[in-house]
């Protein structure tokens, strides 16, 4: 039965009961009826307290339990009912609380396009978005959702990316400008052509992690029922010893009445649902409570280079030939043979040559962390690394971010990049060492000399440069105990094994679905490195609620017990004197969910355990 149906039927049973005693006077039946709702609802919290222990956790419904049974068996019927309106009322506000908790990311799945626009010779139909093909041209309407992702072929308007970056002010698109599925269009219809079905686009990566972002118990609330143990031990003791020395067994239920231990229910999960609520309205979305206490006791961070420490909007600075083929045919081809490339060489190598002037491809095959090999009209085209691209070319020709071309199995040259620190991103690492990160690495498969530069400019603890995807992860491995939880932050596909290893994987997922995302514990929606720093600034601040939550609820509850052992604090005054402590826990708890007014960085420095 649902809490709140639980609930319901607690106050309807507990109205009949009033009317009976007070109306009729009949006292006999009104405790009759709650002793009946006291039974029946005893069984169901010891059932479920039954499939808590199960599940290897330790449950905290065995006071609660004992408070029911024990001031029913004294006649204290009406304190019984208190303590079980207590209980349904407190856990329906927790499933309402997570509801509210929850609003962002629901309106990402009620707002899910549909319906596509898909023009043919100059004819309009209407599509289901589960048919579109990449190539297909669109139309999108003003104030139409862009159903899948792609870039504009005509037609300049403003989008809204609020729901899928956290950025309330529209973006202008200009032809040739990446579209994301979500965004919403503004006054004036553009025609874009699809880079990514619907499956593969951005708003469909989001709605897969608002799925997987379901209630799972963090390790801090394992701990929190873990209270319950000598929580309860000492509830019995102070009980036991009230009921020995006055010898009335009321003195027993009062002071478990007010020993109902609903703080150790509702406050951590709460403030843990809170603050994944705050992070996503911040333009992160922190798939599980058990990830923001990891983010909470980081001791170290990690990070790719590329797209993550710096923009991830290379430039083409220098196009080398080695064979009879200009520059800006050799251009062309690569683009070409990487239009559908989510790898950021590839994005910027496609922009630097213009969507409207790549060619038709076929046979398209792409190789992680390796390149793409494609038909380029009749052409056979391979662009990427120089061992995948030309592997009898023991020594690249360059020094520099570059990839190679070999057009039917001959090498034809390469083209170098240049990339730009990210402005945030010297801020941010200073930022997340004053949060109490002690540690923090480079870990990129580019050139030792680039990363070594990029590393002294922003302040990274350790760069190891030239990995594959398996030296990252034996990197992230091989991190000491006392220098972990570890945060990796990536933004490739080649990132994806490591942000599984490490303890706390974050992608920068606002270039869509990525494998990144996909594997990451916490996504940045928004292309913006100091979102990394605030997702740790919510993660400590809603720890610090929650454990101070539990504190606070624990040590009013042994105060009330102490003096309800006395016997001035009646059975009924003690449950209503639990019931505004359930108040406060959960008042207190919901302060997780609230960003402070002027902070945007990290709120406080939690001491390290």
């Amino acid at each position: 039965m649902e809490h709140r149906y639980q609930f319901g039927a607690t106050v309807g049973v507990g109205v009949v009961a009033l009317g009976l005693q007070f109306i009729f006077d009949q006292a006999l039946a009104a405790q009759s009826l709650v002793t009946l709702l006291g039974i029946v609802m005893t069984i169901i919290m010891l059932i479920d307290m039954l499939k808590t222990l199960r599940s290897g956790q330790y449950g905290v419904d065995l006071l609660a339990i004992l408070a029911v049974g024990a001031t029913l068996a004294v006649g204290e019927y009406w304190a019984s009912l208190l303590v079980l309106v207590m209980l349904t009322g407190g856990d329906s506000l927790e499933d309402y609380a997570a509801q509210r908790a929850g609003i962002e990311l629901k309106a990402l799945l009620d707002h899910s396009p549909q319906v596509a626009h898909r023009l043919v010779n100059g004819q309009l139909n209407d599509i289901p978005v589960s048919v579109v093909a990449v190539g297909d041209h669109l139309i999108v309407k003003p104030g139409e959702m862009v159903p899948v992702d792609g870039r504009v072929l005509s037609g300049v308007s403003s989008f809204n990316e609020a729901s899928l970056t956290g950025e309330s002010r529209p973006v202008e698109k200009l032809v040739g400008a990446e579209l994301l599925s979500g965004a919403v269009n503004g006054d004036i219809a553009v025609t874009m052509v699809v880079d990514q079905v619907a499956a593969n686009s951005q708003y469909q990566a989001i709605v897969k992690l608002v799925q997987t972002s379901k209630e799972q118990p963090a390790h801090f609330v394992r701990m929190a029922d873990r209270y319950a143990v000598p929580f309860t031990l000492i509830a019995l003791l102070i009980a036991g010893v009230a009921w020995a020395l006055s010898g009335d067994p009321v003195r027993f239920a009062e002071v478990l009445v007010v020993a109902s231990p609903c703080p150790l229910i509702l406050a951590a999960p709460i403030a843990l649902v809170a603050g994944m609520s705050r992070a996503s309205r911040n333009g992160i979305i922190v798939k599980t409570g058990t990830t923001i206490e990891k983010l909470a006791q980081a001791r170290t961070i990690a990070f790719d280079k590329t797209g993550t420490i710096t923009q991830g909007q290379l430039t083409v600075t220098q196009v080398v030939t080695v064979a009879q083929l200009s520059a800006t045919e050799l251009c062309q081809l690569a683009a070409s043979a990487e239009q559908q490339s989510g790898h950021i060489l590839a994005r910027s190598l496609v922009n630097y040559v213009g969507p409207t002037k790549l060619l038709p491809i076929s046979h398209l095959n792409e190789v992680t962390g390796a390149g793409v090999a494609a038909m380029v009209g009749t052409r056979q085209v391979k662009v990427g690394k120089l061992n995948y691209v030309a592997p009898a070319i023991t020594r690249s020709p360059t020094q520099q971010t570059a990839i190679h071309v070999a057009v039917a199995g001959e090498y034809v040259g390469y083209i170098e990049f240049s990339d730009q620190v990210r402005p945030e991103a010297a801020a941010t690492i200073q930022t997340l060492r004053q949060a109490g990160l002690q540690q923090v690495l480079m870990l990129t498969g580019d050139q030792a000399a680039i990363a070594t530069k990029i590393a002294q400019q922003v302040g990274v603890d350790e760069v190891h440069a030239g990995c594959l995807p398996q030296d990252k992860i034996d990197l992230l491995q091989a991190v000491p105990p006392t220098q972990q939880p570890v945060i990796m932050v990536g933004d490739g596909v080649n990132d994806a094994p490591s942000l599984t290893t490490a303890d706390v994987g974050i992608a920068m997922g606002a270039h869509g679905a990525t494998a990144a995302s996909e594997s990451a514990d916490v996504v940045i929606l928004k292309d913006d490195l100091n979102r990394v720093a605030r997702a740790v600034a919510i993660a400590q601040d809603t720890m610090r609620i929650a454990k101070g939550d539990v504190l606070i609820g624990i040590g009013i509850l042994v105060i009330l017990m102490l003096v309800a052992a006395t016997g001035v604090i009646p059975a009924l005054v003690g449950a209503l004197f639990q019931e505004a402590v359930d108040t406060i826990t959960i008042l207190l708890a919901l302060q997780a969910r609230r960003d402070p007014k002027k902070t945007k960085g990290p709120l406080r420095q939690v001491k390290q355990p």
